[in-house]
């Protein structure tokens, strides 16, 4: 058996990035930039005014004579005309500073009459109300750089340039297979010694919650020829995940059937509870992970292990660790790490009830999941303990 870290550190070795590919910009929200991106013009690429009133020269106003409106633009239009002497323009926000133009009174502060502006505003100065071009990103300058996470607003930002499609790592290709004689199919009749299975929906719904489909999910018998076929269809996914059958009992067939499909054992158990016997192989670039059958252990190994591993693949970070104090005193025996649902109460976060591996009715509430090293073993009310958000 290794540790947890040691786990970790043998999943991130055996995680190449996936390739990129070009997606059409309003489809690349969420994904990671595999590019550097650089402005391919001025933000803004002309002066605009910022407010709606008037755009005048302000060298040619003495700062006391009324101007003399000669003319309108609205956004989107441009007006072309020469400007008059001690003159001024009515503009609205976003529109195009007139040539010979530089400043903007706000209409608030002016006084019409006959045809003609009185500004009424002892603060203007050059240049008020206007942005000018280039204020906000200077052509050839880098918006953003690879490894940026693409928010709405950074979609929103590209867009301003006119840029039509990105660069970015692709997300993995993930199938899952839930093994399992006593696994029943929603809908299906309820018998004797029979359960229906949960998993698959915990797992579609943990990588749905990341914005990833699975490619697929199926369910196959404890019978080692069938859960070996199923693998071999489905090892050209980046990510394998099976359920169930990798301990040590008669009909845990998952580790054998990996073994005859050429896959290559990296890890088998780790010092942890629960999760203990999970399983982590590699067959080229696929990534094979063998999680134990009880919901709330192959939940738990999911957001510990497979989630960092796509993490590794595409460069995102998915759920975020902080540092927390207890809310009340925990103890566990050393040597192993364990991992408790937990719930955030503000600044504290505490040990839900119900922790055996096979209950789902706390993980339902949990938010959290609380990370104990090996060595721990009392952790008092107050001491800060590591917890992955969820």
């Amino acid at each position: 058996m290794i540790s947890v870290q040691e786990a970790l550190h043998k999943i991130r070795e055996h995680c190449t990035v996936r390739p990129p590919v070009l997606l059409p910009l309003h489809e690349s929200g969420g994904f990671v930039l595999a590019e550097n991106i650089a402005a391919p013009t001025d933000s803004p690429h002309f002066n605009q005014s910022a407010m709606d009133g008037y755009a005048f020269s302000y060298d040619d106003w003495d700062g006391n004579s009324d101007l003399t409106v000669s003319g309108e633009v609205q956004a989107g239009n441009n007006y072309s005309e020469p400007l008059n002497p001690h003159s001024a323009v009515r503009i609205f926000t976003g529109a195009a500073l007139p040539s010979g133009t530089d400043t903007v009174v706000i209409q608030e502060n002016v006084l019409k009459k006959n045809g003609s502006i009185c500004i009424k505003d002892s603060k203007i100065i050059k240049g008020s109300n206007v942005r000018l071009t280039g204020s906000q990103t200077r052509k050839g300058e880098i918006v953003f750089q690879e490894g940026h996470l693409l928010t709405p607003a950074s979609v929103a930002y590209l867009a301003e340039f006119g840029i039509q499609k990105v660069s970015v790592y692709s997300k993995p290709v993930i199938s899952i297979i839930n093994t399992g004689k006593e696994l029943l199919h929603q809908g299906e009749k309820r018998e004797a010694g029979k359960i229906y299975e949960s998993n698959s929906f915990g797992l579609r719904a943990a990588l749905e919650q990341m914005h990833i489909s699975p490619d697929s999910v199926e369910m196959a018998d404890d019978d080692e020829r069938a859960i070996e076929k199923a693998i071999r269809n489905r090892l050209r996914s980046d990510i394998l995940i099976l359920t169930g059958g990798v301990s040590v009992g008669d009909y845990d067939f998952v580790t054998s059937a990996l073994e005859k499909c050429g896959v290559k054992l990296v890890f088998h158990k780790i010092r942890q509870k629960p999760g203990k016997p999970l399983y982590f192989g590699v067959l080229g670039q696929t990534l094979v992970f063998g999680l134990p059958g009880n919901p709330a252990s192959a939940l738990t190994c999911f957001y510990e292990y497979v989630s960092e591993a796509i993490s590794c693949l595409t460069k995102k970070t998915y759920f975020k660790r902080i540092h927390l104090p207890l809310a009340e005193s925990f103890s566990k025996k050393p040597g192993v790490a364990v991992f408790l649902k937990g719930k955030i109460n503000g600044n504290t976060v505490s040990v839900l009830a119900n922790q055996e591996s096979y209950k789902l009715n706390s993980f339902a509430s949990a938010d959290c999941l609380i990370e104990l090293d090996e060595a721990m073993d009392r952790i008092n009310t107050g001491d800060l303990v590591r917890v992955l958000q969820i």
